[in-house]
């Protein structure tokens, strides 16, 4: 429901593995093969004399520095630049407004209600049940229009379409006190936590 760029995270994050098992194949080959070795030897030897002989040929006039370190400053800072626009973009797409419409009366004006209402609601109808280990909600604009996302774990043993049904009407309460029909994505999620808590009883 967020505005999270799944598929670009995916696409980096699989780049980003087969860089990483390229370079462990790489290492593993040259620690266990002699004449991988010798290569590497020879090929990195080539390429630095390759990179001085760049960096020679690039001087200020009267000057031992190269040009190319300001390209290389420039070229970490559009690294950097980027990196914080794709962590901007992680979880975007909360918003703190669940209904905002005119009101219909003889006083011109509008009516806002905070997300804040619905999401504190249902966290305390919530709050107190024992089949449940934990419980988070939070508001989205979902198409253009707020639409709450409900996170439940339960614990284990819960049946989860019971469970689902419960939320569902008590969303369907929330709509008939805001007088708005709210889109309502029901999470039902499971974790070390839902596994291990242990389950209370009246004694």
């Amino acid at each position: 429901m967020n505005g999270t760029p799944r598929i670009l995270n995916r696409l980096l994050i699989g780049v980003l593995g087969a860089k990483l098992l390229a370079i462990g194949l790489l290492l593993i080959v040259l620690a266990t093969v002699p004449a991988a070795g010798v290569w590497w030897n020879t090929w990195a030897a080539g390429v630095w004399s390759l990179w001085q002989d760049l960096f020679e040929r690039t001087r200020f006039p009267g000057r031992p520095e190269s040009w190319l370190w300001i390209v290389v400053v420039l070229i970490l800072l559009l690294v950097v630049g980027a990196m914080v626009a794709w962590v901007a973009q992680q979880g975007k797409g909360r918003t703190s407004l669940l209904v905002s419409e005119e009101d219909p009366g003889g006083v011109p004006g509008n009516v806002r209600i905070g997300s804040g209402v619905a999401e504190q609601a249902i966290r305390a109808a919530l709050a107190d049940r024992p089949d449940l280990a934990g419980t988070t909600v939070a508001t989205y604009t979902f198409r253009g229009e707020p639409a709450l996302k409900i996170r439940i774990q339960p614990r284990q043993g819960v049946a989860p379409h019971r469970l689902a049904e419960e939320v569902s009407l008590l969303v369907e309460a929330l709509d008939v006190a805001l007088g708005k029909r709210t889109p309502v994505l029901i999470h039902i999620a499971s974790g070390a936590r839902s596994r291990f808590g242990r389950v209370e009883r009246v004694r």
